[in-house]
């Protein structure tokens, strides 16, 4: 049981920035299984550079429900699963500082894309979720938004999943695990 990820910020270091947009996918380890998205409002400024990354403006997140709105949410659906995401240090270091300021320690355990696909698919140029998508077919719909990145990742968990069962099929003793 996953809990594929993908979150947008204010910044890229999580004791300052705050969320701005957050996607789940859940999986059962073959399909989604369910989803849960929404925009949310950062209670700061969204720098420029980032709107120019994302789209998302203050604007947009006017109205949009505060951290607080979602924690419980979020906590709920990710109960009992593996926090997936790619490059899931950055994600969720921020999610656990959301739940830090709110006075409550969240507490996932974490599978990383980037490193899963370094084992499973060594020699890639870059472990990027665009380079890695762009090289392997795998299409981004909405590009630095958390909905599609996370989707993105979804399709690429997918795709390392049937790689490592190849590989795990090719040891008869079954003794190769990745995760």
């Amino acid at each position: 049981m996953f809990a594929i990820i993908d979150i947008e910020t204010t910044g890229s270091v999580y004791k300052y920035g705050k969320i701005t947009e957050i996607a789940v996918f859940l999986h059962d380890g073959q399909k989604i299984t369910g989803s849960f998205s929404t925009l949310i409002d950062p209670e700061q400024d969204i720098p420029y550079f980032i709107t120019k990354l994302t789209g998302i403006d203050n604007s947009m997140v006017a109205g949009a429900p505060k951290f607080y709105e979602v924690a419980k949410k979020i906590v709920e659906i990710t109960a009992g699963r593996t926090f997936v995401a790619h490059n899931a240090p950055f994600d969720y270091k921020f999610i656990k500082e959301e739940y830090r300021r709110l006075g409550y320690d969240y507490n996932r355990k974490t599978l990383c894309t980037v490193k899963l696909a370094r084992r499973v698919i060594p020699g890639h140029a870059s472990y990027s979720l665009g380079r890695l998508c762009a090289d392997l077919s795998i299409e981004i719909n909405g590009r630095h938004r958390a909905g599609g990145d996370a989707l993105a990742t979804v399709k690429l968990f997918e795709y390392l999943l049937e790689k490592k069962h190849q590989a795990t099929s090719a040891f008869s003793d079954g003794q190769l695990s990745l995760f």
